[in-house]
């Protein structure tokens, strides 16, 4: 588990983790997304090894989910050098599997679609994915994939590929009333 601690500290620009440098990131300069993945880390550790030390991370995993905006569950797949480079708005569902040297961004989904496409997404390495960009379903984003912002992503992508999201397309149809409720 240090191994994956150090390889998010190198993705950040650490390329040592000493007890400085850990409190600089942690309190003197806050890093939120390094900060967050170190506990994130740390909980899964501890996980089936020591209830007390997990409920101890679980628990402040839980107050920098809120505080920070990042909703990545403990039990999601998350390989080494991983990196948040904004936060904000980001939801991983717990049965996603990420691959090494991934980078998200603030508004990033990563999700279940529970009609279609059932399942969730299987990220491979070497994948960057912009802001507000989601993927959804049974999908896997294979090794060395760009998605930009605001991209939605439902098929699987194949390797050293660019997903661009798509030109806005406007219906003639009011929809509204189906997503409004309870109006005065």
């Amino acid at each position: 588990m240090n191994k994956l601690i150090e390889s998010d500290f190198k993705r950040h620009g650490i390329d040592k983790v000493t007890f400085s440098k850990v409190l600089s990131v942690f309190w003197f300069f806050p890093n939120p997304g390094l900060k967050f993945m170190t506990i994130f880390r740390l909980c899964q550790k501890y996980r089936k090894r020591n209830k007390l030390l997990f409920y101890f991370y679980f628990l402040w995993l839980r107050r920098l989910k809120f505080k920070y905006g990042m909703d990545i569950s403990y039990r999601t797949t998350i390989g080494a050098g991983f990196y948040i480079g904004h936060f904000g708005g980001i939801v991983i569902h717990g049965d996603v599997i990420i691959g090494n040297n991934c980078n998200i961004s603030q508004g990033v989904t990563l999700g279940v679609s529970n009609s279609g496409n059932i399942g969730t997404p299987i990220i491979r390495d070497n994948v960057f994915i912009g802001p507000n960009a989601c993927v959804f379903g049974n999908v896997e984003i294979e090794n060395n994939v760009t998605i930009s912002a605001n991209s939605v992503v439902t098929k699987s992508i194949p390797s050293h590929s660019t997903v661009v999201a798509s030109a806005i397309t406007i219906l003639d149809k009011d929809l509204s009333e189906n997503y409004i409720h309870n109006r005065y």
